[in-house]
């Protein structure tokens, strides 16, 4: 297939002290590319605070129309860019950008609050529904558990409210193995529903863990 595909690889953290200006990310093959993308300039970076409005409109109808998202009020652009700011402080949230329009994102957070939950981190993505199927999600995974990895995390975790087969099989496809389900967990939209646990390694255990770096502070 012929593509027009321009894809630059870099990313830039927005806050204050400039960290992570201008960095590279890991180089795509052909196989990585998405499908259905003539004509397409596509670019992965780190979300800036000003992206709370682009954002919040992905984010919207998966809240308010489904109940793969257990919020219940979508929350607002300056919503939205408070959680990004709060987010960058630690854990990487990235964005992909056609012709300078957010199309998706992934972001890293806690798993728990508690100090020994430190090396285990929760991973969400989420790609508007017009650019879904076309493999965005599995290129912001991949930019987004380098950079886990990178920051001494030993584990990810996905919880998918279920049935979803769309985001089970792209966890799966980035090598998440389910782990376990809470049944019944959550009410929304008249129903009880249950949330499946799915978890990927991302370091060999050490009795002598790193602590995890502050995405900010990650060198280039």
């Amino acid at each position: 297939m012929q593509r027009d595909l321009n894809l630059k690889r870099r990313a830039t953290v927005l806050n204050e002290q400039q960290a992570w200006s201008n960095r590279p990310m890991s180089p795509m093959n052909q196989q990585q590319m998405p499908r259905n993308t003539e004509h397409t300039e596509l670019e992965i970076r780190v979300a800036r605070p000003d992206d709370g409005a682009a954002i919040a409109r992905i984010y919207a109808p998966i809240v308010r129309d489904t109940f793969i998202s257990f919020e219940i009020d979508p929350p607002t652009a300056e919503d939205m860019s408070v959680r990004i700011a709060n987010t960058l402080a630690q854990y990487p949230w990235l964005v992909a950008e056609d012709r300078h329009t957010v199309i998706g994102y992934a972001y890293g957070s806690a798993h728990r609050s508690r100090s020994a939950y430190q090396w285990s981190c929760d991973v969400s993505i989420y790609v508007d529904a017009s650019f879904q199927g076309r493999g965005l999600g599995r290129l912001l995974y991949t930019e987004l558990l380098a950079i886990l990895k990178r920051q001494n995390y030993a584990a990810a975790y996905a919880g998918i409210a279920l049935p979803n087969d769309a985001s089970v099989a792209i966890h799966e496809r980035m090598g998440f193995r389910l782990i376990g389900v809470y049944p019944k967990v959550g009410f929304k939209h008249g129903s009880w529903r249950d949330v499946g646990w799915w978890h990927l390694p991302l370091a060999d255990l050490s009795d002598e863990p790193l602590v995890p770096i502050p995405f900010p502070q990650l060198a280039p």
